[in-house]
This record gives structure tokens, sequence and C-alpha cells, in this order.
């Protein structure tokens, strides 16, 4: 089961379109990368993948399942969708957030069943937030917040997960961490379709790498096929070095003067 556009293109109101003609598969059972300069689309691509903003034209499929012809809560039975900055009500707990993540599986009453509990606490669990399960969200470091909303894309328990610069505005520890939870979600069966802003850190946790520039996909592959210096001064306009991190084996890039 894949992810597959064809010919999607998409925009805000009557302006043009921010993606362009865009033909894409996200392959089942790998992380895919998302990187370019900032406005060239990635963000309005997850949108239009997660149903958040209705396409002008093209197709999205999951398998037999027709994205832009089903209903919302189907859809979000398959894919869960963490924007960049999402905002909850202050008081809200990081258990009555991470059960939000249930609301797609539930009846209209919202009556939480045996899996529903399982589930939500199997998500609080593996985010390391046991100890915060009570306390509201808005008292959370930064680090500890991501990992709350995480969580709750986890307890949605959809094969795909789609995260929206997940380490934006975090410290280095702690982008590590989102990161090492990103893997996790891999480890346990689910794909997942990340927006990132450092190359760095995309090859190193990213199986795939899909680069867009000016609302067009230029190029998408293997970290280390992908991140040259040719590509790098073409989307980025940006002289560099390019070379193998010591402990990870993955692409690193150093500007040049």
């Amino acid at each position: 089961m894949s992810i597959v556009l064809a010919g999607v293109t998409a925009g805000y109101g009557r302006d043009r379109a921010i993606i362009d003609t865009i033909d894409l598969t996200i392959r089942t059972g790998e992380v895919t990368v998302l990187i370019g300069p900032n406005g060239c689309g990635k963000s309005t691509l997850l949108k239009t993948i997660g149903r958040l903003l209705k396409p002008r034209s093209g197709s999205i499929h999951v398998d037999a399942l027709d994205v832009l012809g089903s209903n919302a809560k189907r859809v979000a039975r398959t894919i869960a969708y963490l924007p960049q900055s999402p905002i909850v009500p202050t008081s809200i707990t990081v258990e009555q957030l991470v059960g939000y993540g249930r609301a797609p599986h539930q009846s209209l009453l919202g009556l939480r069943s045996a899996r529903d509990i399982e589930l939500v606490d199997m998500a609080i669990a593996t985010t390391g937030l046991d100890e915060f399960r009570h306390q509201a969200v808005a008292e959370l470091s930064g680090g500890q917040r991501q990992r709350a909303f995480i969580a709750m894309a986890l307890a949605q328990d959809t094969p795909y997960v789609m995260l929206d610069e997940p380490t934006t505005f975090l410290d280095i520890r702690h982008q590590n961490e989102t990161m090492e939870l990103v893997r996790q979600l891999h480890d346990a069966g689910r794909t997942s379709i990340v927006v990132l802003h450092d190359i760095a850190q995309a090859a190193r946790y990213g199986d795939r790498l899909v680069v867009m520039q000016d609302g067009r996909i230029v190029a998408e592959g293997r970290p280390e096929a992908v991140v040259t210096p040719e590509l790098l001064h073409s989307v980025y306009g940006l002289r560099c070095m390019v070379y193998a991190d010591p402990v990870s084996g993955t692409p690193v890039v150093t500007p040049l003067q």
C-alpha cells in the first residue's frame, strides 16, 4: 500500500498554484523527507495529501482508497497529519490531547472503548510522557509538547503519519529525540512523510528524500544520491561541500565562502 499522487496541482484562493502537476509515490515502510527552499510547496503538499487543502486537479490514492473522494473520517483512519504549529486549549492535559487521536475511530457520541484506552496508554508510554499525562500541555517544554502531539498521531493508529517541520524551534537535543521518535514509528511499521529544513538531519533520518523547488519535484532518491553540491547549488543557490558524517555515514553539508 503506497500513497500515489498523479498530476496534483493546488493553491490558495485564486492565486497561482503553489504546487504544480505533482506526480509522486510515497513508498510503504519508508521515511520520506521533503526538503527545499522556503515557499517551495512542501507544507502545501502535505495539506493536500491530508485533505486540508482541496487540489485544483489530479488524484491521490492510498491503494484502493480515493483520498479526495472519501469522507474525512475514513481518510483520518489512514493518514495522521501533524501541522507545523498545532494549537490546543491552554487547560487540556496530555492524556486528553492524545485521546483526540482516537476521534476518527469513535462514534458520534465519542465513547472510549478498551482499545482506545489501550492505544492512548501505549502512545503516552512510547513517547516517554507517563509522568506528564495529567499535566496541561501548555505547561510543557517545547520538546515535551512536540512529543505529546506525536503521541496523539501515534494513538490515531494509522499506517501513514505526516509531520510538518516537527523539529522547528527545538534545541538540538529535542530535535534528536523527536527524529528518533519518527524512526520508532518506522520500526513499528508506520510510513512517515516529514518536512525538514536541516539537510543533514533529513539525510540521516530519511530513507528517501524528495527535493522541491517552485512547486515542483526536481529530484528524489536515496540521500547519498540526492544531496550533491550540484543539486544544492541549483536548488538553494548555495556553493557547498558535501561529505559523509563520521558517525552515520550520511551526507553533511558545509557552505563555502
